[in-house]
C-alpha cells in the first residue's frame, strides 16, 4: 500500500485500511471453513434466512476487502454494511437463538464484531475524503 494508488495517503489511514482489509479476510476465511466443515459452523439450528446471510458472506467479505484495498469508496460503504448487519445477525442468533446464559464464545465474537462494526462507521468519515480523492486523481 505504499505506491501506485496510494501514494500521498497518510500512513495512519493506511494502516486503518489494511486492518479492515484484514478483518475481512479473516471473515473470509471464517465463512468458508464453516459452509465447507459443518462441525466448524453453528452449533444452533439457524432459520433459513439467516443460514443464508452467513453463507452470502463468502462473496460480500472478500469484495469488501477487495474494494477496501483498491481504495474505493464502495468498500468503505459495503464493510460498513457488512460489518453491521454481521453484528445484528450475530447478535440474534447468540441472544435470541441460544438458549445458553452468560458469557458464550458465540457471545464474545458478537462483541468483537460489534466493535469492529463502530470502529469502521465511526472512522468512514476520516477515510471517505482519501477514497474520493483517488477517484478524483484519475480524471
Amino acid at each position: 500500500m505504499s505506491t501506485g494508488r496510494w501514494r500521498g495517503v497518510p500512513l495512519a489511514v493506511r494502516c486503518v485500511v489494511a486492518l479492515a482489509v484484514l478483518v475481512f479476510a479473516y471473515g473470509t476465511a471464517v465463512h468458508v471453513v464453516q459452509l465447507l466443515l459443518p462441525q466448524f459452523g453453528p452449533q444452533l439450528a439457524l432459520p433459513g434466512w439467516l443460514t443464508f446471510y452467513f453463507t452470502s458472506l463468502t462473496l460480500w467479505d472478500p469484495l469488501a476487502a477487495l474494494l477496501l484495498a483498491a481504495r474505493r469508496v464502495q468498500g468503505l460503504v459495503l464493510g460498513c454494511a457488512v460489518l453491521v448487519t454481521d453484528a445484528a445477525a450475530n447478535g440474534y442468533a447468540n441472544y435470541v437463538l441460544d438458549p445458553a446464559a452468560g458469557v458464550t464464545p458465540g457471545r464474545i465474537g458478537q462483541a468483537v464484531i460489534t466493535a469492529l462494526a463502530v470502529g469502521l462507521v465511526a472512522l468512514t468519515p476520516w477515510l471517505a475524503p482519501w477514497f474520493a480523492r483517488s477517484a478524483v486523481q484519475r480524471h
